[in-house]
């Protein structure tokens, strides 16, 4: 039984009455722990796509390229998505219920936060309601004011990510420490490390994200230099 046709049952409890939120409580312990991240990051990106009041396709479909839906589990994903969107409550639910299963600053969380920084980016402009947003998700998440500013900087203008702050190092250091620091990320972020943690396939897929975007940024510098 795929995740999708479980969350698709567990959905059904909507039918009486119960509220998406409600049903999370329900699944945020295992074994149907994956399933309820799934939810809170579907809900999380759907209350981000709507922080500025309005939600664009643009928006959806940077969601769907963030978070990989295969096309054959995109309905169940959009019933989670609309559902979401009207639920009455607030996005800092999901994100505390979120935070609290990976711990303050966790890495997933990260990750998690620079996906919903893409959405917010999508539709062409970065509303200072998706600002307050991204902020307090971050806060939430234990992540530090200069790690959010240092996201802002990387997702919001047009250039591209600074290769020193994606790979959190200066622009002084010597190659051995920025060998260094691409080893230490490489190793964090390989899929195998995290399949062995036992992390979910959503965290997964952002985590091959940020490979994607570490892998650049040292290309860049060694080339460079």
């Amino acid at each position: 039984m795929s995740i999708w046709t479980k969350i698709s049952q567990a959905l059904s409890a909507l039918a009486n009455g119960e509220s998406l939120s409600a049903v999370f409580d329900r699944l945020r312990t295992p074994p149907e722990r994956t399933i309820a991240f799934t939810i809170a990051v579907i809900a999380l990106g759907a209350k981000m796509a709507k922080a500025d009041g309005r939600v664009t396709r643009d928006e959806v479909t940077a969601f769907r390229q963030v978070f990989q839906i295969p096309s054959q589990d995109q309905d169940h994903a959009a019933r989670v998505f609309n559902l979401a969107r009207q639920d009455v409550a607030g996005y800092d639910i999901y994100a505390r219920r979120i935070g609290a299963m990976f711990g303050a600053g966790h890495q997933t969380l990260r990750d998690l936060l620079e996906g919903l920084f893409y959405i917010a980016i999508a539709d062409g402009t970065y509303h200072p309601q998706e600002n307050t947003f991204l902020a307090e998700v971050a806060k939430i998440f234990g992540i530090s004011g200069p790690e959010f500013e240092r996201l802002r900087t990387t997702f919001v203008p047009d250039a591209a990510p600074d290769p020193y702050c994606v790979l959190g190092i200066d622009p002084t250091d010597d190659p051995a420490i920025i060998r260094a620091a691409y080893r230490r990320l490489a190793r964090e972020y390989h899929p195998d490390q995290l399949i062995a943690r036992g992390l979910p396939q959503e965290a997964i897929t952002l985590a091959e994200r940020k490979m994607a975007q570490i892998n650049d940024a040292y290309d860049h510098l060694r080339k460079g230099r």
